[in-house]
Parts: structure tokens; sequence; C-alpha cells
């Protein structure tokens, strides 16, 4: 006999979130219980006003929660108050973020509209100057921040790991009795300059609750250990990324595979797919891959989901294909206007199957799902809406009938959502 307790016992899902002090940037909380973050980066010139604006436009409207700008030189700082207020201009309002590397102390201290304008600064204890400039530069960073009420997020990288610190730690670990290997070492400096950082800003007079760590890497084991050791070791918010990821299906997977671990861990309270983009390609995908690695874990909901069966030789017509895809672009393009329209929408499940195998028992799971025929199979379609079949589709004009019928189910069970709210 099954024992339902049992049963009940062994469910998987998240591991709940490891608790974190809150970090307002703008107007959007990271940690302290608040929903994962996705933000992105622009890959402009951000002296282009227009051009970056746009870009950040586009990735705000995908769905980054917050957007990253390069601050490196004076141009790029002089035009940042200006795409703030072309953002507005366009009803854009996303906090944007400052990527300062080498002289961030002298563009902020030389552009304070700039400083003013930026809701967080990222600051990179490896490359925020060297040898006994370091500190004096780091603090003035630091400094610029408490004076503007700003978040700071400081992170480590493995590509530009502090030098000194590094070899400090291995000259002691040569001279350990035990000693470990190489990327160990590298590992452990990578947290131990995120932490000593964030000590040292604190001493500076920043607030935890302005605090935001990374250490970030290229190799995904690399990345796992690190930020389960950081996450260990504080209670800071942690920002979650794989960098440089790569491009297409590697960068997707490395980073769905890393961070969905870490995530699932409990670790992370923002995150960013870093994704190389094909030459002219679109700098939204990947909001889009963040969105879809929280959505599948269960951890936020953005968007409809929609089921489609893989095909096999059951399925040679490319109906349910070419449907699946249709619904999928459908959705993402009205997703903008149904988030006003339609509260609630996003948690919609849609189901898109090529044949009678497990077309009708996905379907039922759906809230509305269609069972294409397969080859051999009696060409109708049978429609479920809330588990319930509700009706049979056939002829020329099944898809257009079956998107009719989502648009009218969103309609009729999303639209009484808002008119409820509303009274």
């Amino acid at each position: 006999m099954i024992d339902a307790g049992a049963i009940a016992d062994d469910r998987v899902g998240p591991t709940a979130r490891k608790r974190s002090v809150g970090v307002r940037v703008g107007a959007v909380t990271v940690g302290g219980g608040a929903p994962v973050v996705v933000q992105s980066m622009t890959n402009t010139d951000t002296a282009d006003i227009e051009g970056t604006a746009r870009q950040v436009a586009a990735l705000a409207r995908a769905g980054s929660e917050l957007v990253r700008i390069t601050v490196d030189r004076d141009e790029a700082a002089a035009a940042v108050p200006h795409i703030r207020d072309r953002l507005a201009q366009m009803n854009v309002d996303v906090p944007l973020v400052g990527d300062f590397h080498y002289i961030g102390h002298k563009l902020l201290a030389d552009h304070p509209a700039c400083a003013e304008a930026l809701a967080k600064y990222r600051i990179n204890p490896g490359n925020v100057g060297f040898k006994d400039k370091k500190d004096r530069q780091f603090s003035a960073i630091v400094e610029t921040a408490i004076q503007y009420g700003k978040a700071v997020r400081i992170g480590a990288n493995w590509g530009s790991l502090d030098q000194d610190l590094l070899t400090v730690l291995m000259d002691e670990n040569a001279r350990s009795s035990k000693p470990v290997d190489a990327r160990a070492v590298t590992r452990e400096a990578l947290v131990r300059s995120a932490l000593y950082s964030a000590e040292r800003a604190e001493e500076l007079g920043l607030s935890r609750d302005r605090i935001i760590l990374s250490a970030k890497v290229s190799a995904v084991q690399d990345l796992i250990a690190v930020y389960r050791t950081l996450a260990s070791r504080c209670d800071y918010a942690i920002h979650l990324g794989l960098t440089e990821a790569g491009m297409g299906s590697k960068g997707i997977v490395a980073s769905s595979a890393a961070l969905g671990i870490l995530l699932q861990d409990g670790i992370g309270d923002t995150i960013r797919v870093s994704l190389t983009p094909e030459p002219g390609g679109d700098r939204s995908v990947e909001v889009k891959v963040a969105q879809e690695i929280l959505q599948t874990m269960g951890f936020r909901t953005f968007v409809p989901l929609v089921a489609a069966c893989p095909g096999c030789g059951r399925t040679t017509s490319t109906v349910f294909q070419e449907l699946a895809r249709d619904i999928q672009n459908y959705i993402h393009v009205e997703m903008p206007n149904w988030k006003t329209l339609y509260p609630g929408v996003e948690n919609l499940n849609v189901a898109v199957m090529g044949c009678i195998v497990n077309g009708p028992g996905e379907s039922k799971h759906a809230d509305i799902g269609i069972s294409l025929p397969g080859t051999g199979e009696t060409p109708s379609a049978p429609v479920f809406i809330d588990g319930q079949k509700a009706l049979t589709l056939r002829g020329p004009n099944i898809a257009a009938e079956f998107k009719q019928l989502v648009d009218d189910y969103i309609i009729r069970r999303y639209g009484v959502a808002k008119q409820s709210a509303a009274e």
C-alpha cells in the first residue's frame, strides 16, 4: 500500500532561499526575500546616447529589471544622465548600473550628474587600482556611493583577480603541510577578494543594505564551488552569473547548468546570463534565457508556458511544430499588452501535442491544450479546456481556430480577474 505521507515528504522543490540582506537598487529590491531579479548589460558605446537608450529600452521591455552600462571614459560618463532622461521620454523606468573599471573613481568625481543618475555602481576589486592606489581609489568610489545613496556591487572576476591577494594565498599554500591545487587557491582568492572589499566598504560607512557581491568565473564547476563558499560565509545579497558563458547553445547550457544548481541550493538574489550574441544579433536573448531558467525551476513566472512534444515517427506532419511555434511567438509578442489587460496571464499553461499517445493526457493537464492527429490517425484534433474535452477541430483551419480559442480563454479567465481587482 502506498504511504501518502511518505510521498508528500519526498516531493522535490526548490530549496528555500538563503536569507540575505535586502538591497534597494532604484525601485528594485535585490535580496531580503524578494524574487530573484533578472538583469542584463548593453553592448553599445555608452557615449551614443540614442543607441544606448534604445538598447536599454529593448532589454527592459524584454524583462530585464536592471540594466548595466559601460562607463569607461569621460564621454560615456557625460552621456549617462542624458540616457536616463531619454529613457524617461520613452516611458522606460529601469535602474541603470554603471560598470566601472580602472578610472571609476575619477569619472564619478568629474561627472557628478553621472554619479547621481546611476542606481548602482559595479566595482571590480581586481582592477580598481594597483599597489598603494588600490585602497584610495576603491574608497573614493565607495564614498561617492555613500554621498549619493547608491548601491554597490563588488564583483570579483576570475579574469581580473587581485594578483597581490592571489600571490599571498599561493605562498601560504606552498608552505602548508597539506597544500591544495592551484585552482582551489584561486577560487579561495576570489571569495576573499569579494569579502575583504565588502568589509572595507563597511568600514568606510557603506551599510550592508547597499552591498551586493559576486565572484564570477567561466567554468561551471568552479562557479558552483565559489558561490557555495561565498554564500556560506556571508549574508550579503548575491549576484549570480557565469562570465563569458559563450555563444548559442553552449552559453545557454553552461549558464543553465551552473545557475540552476546554485538556485536550487537557495543561492542567488539576482542573475545575468552572459551570452555572446551573433553578429548583429538580439541582445535581449540573454534576458529571455534568464527568465526561462527561473520559470522552469519554479522561482518566478514571466510568460505562459507552451508544452509541445518533440515529434517522432508518428508525427510526420509539421502542423504541431508550426502551431507550437506560432503560439509561443504570439505569446511573446502579446505579453507586454497582456500584462496590463489580463493580470495573472503569465500563469497560463498551453499544450500543443502531435499525436494520440500523450496528446490527450498532456492537454488535460494544461489550462488549454490541443492534440493534433499523428500519421494515420483520424484527421481530428480534440481541444481540452480546464481538464475537460471541450470540442474537436477539423479541417484546414485548425491552427487559426485554436489560436482564437486561446485568445477567448485568456479574455474569459484573466479579464474577469482584472474586473474583480478593479471592483
